[in-house]
């Protein structure tokens, strides 16, 4: 196999190990960058040539140029590894497994590019963590913004609106409301709003001195959503569902079964023909050429 080759076969069973799950330890002695923190998530695991990168969903990428001499390797927690510790360049852990990269020339971090940093894009918004936090000023920013076809899922990544809401927290906090991942900001209601900035609220406070998304209202503990593609919502049954949105692909989670508020495919279908409700029909109808999203 070629030397991209089996960067790509790594790229594979780390992806499978790893994407979705909650890193509990990180380690790398020579690492140029910042240091990926215990607790957050790891969204992608993707190869370029030569270069392996792992992304966590405050958008940090770890990026391993292996060159001729670098590898990665997977292993169950606790097994033994195949190289000697001095030739550890960098290592992920997880609940399950440790991938470990050896003899990688190049170990550094950066972030993933975000327009919404640059200082001429305006001032943050308000910290919806501190206890007196205007409530009401983030629910007027909601109802009165500028761009009423942006999606609220984009919105609520808007440090501009409001601060602390990572890929994590939007998710949950979709599913919370109901709201569907395609709503549109200007579609919103007073109470839509005010329901949206209390919950986002209510779960920061909740997990402020805790892990990271640890808990979410209404959900049997954990997680409702996030990371669980595949699986049945806690709710209605659903099958959760997930796809890359918005401009930097970042991964949404969603139950197609009760996340259908705003949808703006379900309110077009009712002008016309009904359509199935099944969460299947769904998806079926949204993946057709003239109803793909390409945002």
């Amino acid at each position: 196999m070629s030397e991209g080759g089996a960067t790509q076969r790594s790229a594979s069973a780390l992806r499978t190990a790893l994407a979705g799950q909650r890193m509990v330890r990180f380690d790398a002695p020579k690492l140029i960058g910042p240091v990926p923190q215990a607790g957050r998530i790891i969204e992608h695991v993707e190869c370029h040539g030569r270069h392996l990168e792992i992304t966590w969903d405050d958008g940090l990428v770890l990026d391993t140029n292996l060159r001729m001499s670098g590898s990665w390797h997977l292993y169950r927690r606790g097994g033994r590894w195949r190289h000697p510790y001095e030739q550890m360049r960098a290592a992920v852990e997880v609940e399950d497994w440790v991938a470990v990269c050896f003899s990688a020339p190049i170990v550094e971090t950066h972030r993933l590019p975000d327009r919404r940093r640059h200082p001429g894009m305006g001032r943050l918004g308000t910290d919806l963590c501190q206890p007196g936090a205007d409530l009401g000023a983030v629910v007027n920013l909601l109802l009165t913004h500028p761009e009423p076809e942006t999606r609220l899922a984009e919105i609520l990544l808007d440090q501009r609106v409001m601060r602390r809401v990572g890929n994590v927290f939007r998710c949950e906090v979709l599913w919370v409301t109901e709201l569907s991942p395609y709503a549109k900001v200007g579609s919103l209601t007073e109470h839509d709003a005010i329901r949206v900035v209390n919950t986002v609220a209510t779960m920061l406070r909740t997990n402020l001195h805790q892990e990271p998304s640890t808990s979410t209202p209404g959900s049997k503990g954990g997680l409702a959503v996030y990371g669980r593609n595949g699986q049945r919502c806690q709710r209605c049954g659903g099958t959760v569902d997930c796809r890359q949105m918005g401009e930097q692909n970042r991964i949404l989670y969603w139950c197609a079964g009760c996340q259908v508020h705003l949808d703006p495919k379900l309110e077009k279908s009712s002008d016309d023909t009904p359509m199935d409700p099944h969460p299947a029909a769904q998806r079926y109808l949204a993946d057709l050429p003239w109803n793909r999203d390409v945002g």
